[in-house]
């Protein structure tokens, strides 16, 4: 009894829980890349500049950051622990010049 209730209860939570993604595209005029985080510039967890993402295939970006767009779902210091973790992240960006600035983060896609 305890086995099928446990099946049933596991069972609606997977039914009933929402997977989807918010803003799957991105905002606009943005690439979006994702990758394991190698370097965080910061001053502390509230003053984080920039940080360093390598993409799968071993390439190296740098991304200069400021206001984020979703800072308050993702907010910059919690990069730290993704660096620590190897979790990835998706990041949306805009290129202002050579460089890369980070509009958006997001624990990216398992």
């Amino acid at each position: 009894m305890l086995i099928l209730v446990v099946a049933i209860t596991g069972g609606a939570a997977l039914f009933l829980s929402d997977t989807s993604r918010t803003d799957p595209a991105g905002p606009p005029d943005t690439t979006a890349v994702d990758g394991v985080i190698v370097a965080v510039d910061s001053a502390g967890l509230s003053d984080v500049r920039g940080f360093t993402l390598r993409r799968p295939g071993g390439e190296i970006l740098v991304f200069r950051l400021g206001e984020l767009e979703n800072g308050d779902q993702f907010p910059p210091g919690h990069l730290a622990e993704h660096q620590a973790t190897a979790a990835p992240v998706r990041v949306w960006y805009r290129m202002e010049g050579s460089e890369r600035f980070a509009v958006r983060l997001e624990d990216a896609p398992g």
